[in-house]
């Protein structure tokens, strides 16, 4: 071995040990004088080893071993900005150079960019990866049409086939090839809606384009993961079967699940999402839950798949009936239909199962859902601040009735810090002694830190719930899981420096408690904290028999995503027999059911009030109290079959050596 290493080096040419010393007693220099200031600081000297590595590009032997000399570059660069953030103050904040961090990543960036643009470009070239994008770009394009409220929802069963037969008949490279640029189609339909932001948000347009060209690609890595996984695991066998390829429906729910977790969560489309539209289908989510669904979804179409590639002419040697029981498996789609409509329909025709039964009952609440559609440009104007509340506040005097018990209104309903409006924060306390009525609301709130804190305040999205039975304060919920990027960077509690980028984010902080207001015992959840099933049980666990779910989804504007949303929420309130009050600021706004019955559906960007008496939890579900193991252990199962899956490859490359 290291007579290998002494031979690689030796043969390493001149001109690269020139190029090295020089970089390194460049990039000591800068370290050297660096200034010494908290945060990001931009220093024009930072430039000079970008200056210096392109400067030996008029060496043509340099830029023979160009792809030696950039990752050389990079590495020394990674190697000084990492010290210059952790050695550069006392303050624990961090600190690093602005035009370092943009010298190192963008050269890099633009580098692989490159060689990923070569690679797509040797591999279109190519008939069969031609054939394989049409034919993958045809199920994952399909496939974006299948989720509420688009069409396609039970033939998802067998959409993605397609993509399958590509995985099992062509190479890694072609199947890795046509799955990313499918992808990109998958989620190009998904997420499009994604654009609107451009249109109400402080950050550059064409920032905003890139970051959604970014996202795009990065769930499309997703399935250029699943992809690479399966072509590894379909030629892995054990006592001559495939098992690892029987077991992957599974690991690809445990790949979903990686989507719930940590602060780029995620989990807005998940593959069993699909059967919204016709809520029989719906009713095993309170056993198997939404990951069984995707796994369903997953086993059936590999299951078609392995049929349709088998011979379709009667062989000479093979009887009729083997034959037949070859392609019997091109049915299991229509058994799982069936099978989920047959139990969704006894299920929902229990006495119990009736929309909205019990609601009626004495000690439910009479709940009021306030749609103001307040425009998303116009909703953070201070000039607009009165008339936007007085709207608000006058819909509620107008249209609620007597005797409600809950008035609701949306996410940041009143858009501004709270404590910074006391005479709407009287004007609230008043109307809930109109009304003699709790009421509901979203806004910002703020807590000052310490001098010697990076972040100088602690910014909230958060809920206040007003009482008339306490006239003089209010209790108060923080939004618990933040939309990567728009209202929060990443890891910024690991790495504090990154509380100095502004991105146009929100810069929120998480929450960390589940309150359960009495007397209805009802918890509220913000925007998407109640698409993750977690929260929702605990929500149970601690008592709650009601979900109160306030959004604003104007940032969507006319698309799809109101009604993906809505979806989302619904799945979750059958799931664990939870009751739901869902009010966005521009809609969709309903009242659910413990088995997903809607009522009172509101149009979207219209003025509306919903009333209602509504229904409180009655209902245990098995995946209410097994979810967390069952995703928990999906997490397990995930991590388990990939280590397997790549010793498994490895110990069949060097049995295929010997």
């Amino acid at each position: 071995m290291l007579d290998k290493i002494k031979t690689r080096l030796e043969a390493l040419p001149k001109i690269y040990w020139i190029y090295l010393a020089v970089l390194i007693a460049v990039e000591v220099s800068c370290f050297a004088f660096r200034p010494d200031e908290p945060g990001l600081y931009s220093d024009s000297q930072q430039f000079a080893p970008i200056l210096i590595a392109l400067g030996f590009l008029f060496s043509s032997e340099s830029r023979t071993h160009f792809r030696r000399h950039i990752y050389t570059y990079g590495i020394l660069q990674f190697i000084s900005l990492a010290l210059d953030y952790t050695l550069g103050d006392d303050t624990g904040t961090g600190h690093a150079g602005l035009y370092q961090i943009a010298t190192l990543f963008i050269p890099l960036f633009i580098f692989w960019l490159v060689l990923f643009a070569r690679w797509n470009i040797a591999r279109f070239r190519e008939f069969d990866s031609r054939r394989a994008l049409l034919l993958s770009s045809i199920a994952w394009g399909l496939f974006g049409f299948a989720f509420p409220p688009l069409p396609l929802g039970p033939a998802a069963l067998v959409l993605l086939v397609p993509w399958f037969i590509v995985l099992n008949r062509y190479n890694r490279n072609t199947a890795i090839f046509a799955t990313f640029w499918s992808g990109m189609v998958y989620n190009t339909i998904n997420y499009y809606w994604i654009y609107n932001v451009m249109h109400v948000d402080s950050a550059p347009s064409g920032l905003i384009f890139l970051g959604v060209i970014l996202l795009i690609a990065f769930f499309s890595a997703y399935s250029v993961f699943a992809a690479f996984i399966y072509t590894l695991a379909k030629n892995i066998k054990f006592g001559g079967r495939a098992w690892l390829l029987a077991l992957y429906p599974i690991f690809y729910a445990g790949l979903e699940m990686t989507r719930t977790r940590g602060d780029f969560a995620f989990p807005w489309s998940h593959l069993g999402y699909v059967f919204g539209s016709t809520l029989e289908l719906l009713q095993a989510l309170s056993v198997i839950g939404i990951f069984g669904y995707t796994a369903l979804i997953i086993a059936s179409n590999m299951i078609v798949a392995k049929a349709i590639e088998g011979p379709w002419k009667l062989p000479a040697n093979e009887s009729r009936a083997k034959f037949i029981c070859a392609k019997l498996p091109l049915a299991v789609p229509l058994l799982i239909i069936s099978i989920l409509l047959v139990h969704g329909s006894v299920v929902l025709s229990k006495p119990e199962a009736q929309p909205f039964y019990g609601a009626d009952a004495p000690e439910t609440p009479r709940m009021a859902l306030i749609q103001p559609s307040i425009e998303q440009g116009e909703k953070w104007s201070k000039a607009r601040y009165d008339s936007i509340t007085a709207k608000t506040f006058g819909m509620v005097n107008d249209s609620v009735q007597t005797g409600t018990d809950l008035i609701i209104l949306a996410e940041t309903a009143i858009p501004d810090h709270i404590r910074r409006q006391p005479a709407t924060i009287r004007e609230l306390h008043k109307l809930t002694d109109q009304h003699k009525a709790s009421i509901l609301t979203g806004a910002l709130d703020f807590h000052r830190n310490g001098s010697e804190k990076v972040r100088k305040y602690d910014i909230y999205n958060a809920s206040f719930l007003f009482s008339p039975e306490d006239p003089h304060s209010y209790q108060r919920y923080i939004k618990k899981h933040l939309v990567p990027f728009s209202e929060r960077i990443p890891f910024d509690e690991i790495f504090p420096i990154l509380n100095y980028v502004d991105l146009g984010e929100g810069d929120f902080v998480p929450g960390k408690e589940t309150p359960v207001y009495e007397p209805f015992k009802w918890t509220p959840f913000i925007c998407y904290d109640a698409i993750f099933g977690d929260l929702v049980r605990e929500a149970i666990n601690a008592g709650s028999r009601l979900m109160v779910n306030i959004t604003n989804d104007g940032w969507f504007g006319r698309s799809t995503a109101p009604y993906q949303h809505l979806n989302l929420v619904r799945y979750r309130a059958i799931e664990n027999g939870m009751p739901t009050a869902r009010l966005a600021n521009s809609g969709v706004s309903a009242f659910i059911d413990q088995y997903g019955h809607y009522d009172l559906n509101t149009d979207i960007f219209v003025d509306a009030v919903i009333q209602r008496k509504m229904q409180l939890k009655t209902r245990d579900t098995p995946y209410q109290h097994y979810g967390d193991d069952v995703e928990t252990a999906l997490l397990w199962f995930f991590l388990i079959y990939v280590v397997g899956t790549f010793a498994g490859a490895i110990a069949k490359r060097k049995a295929n050596s010997i």
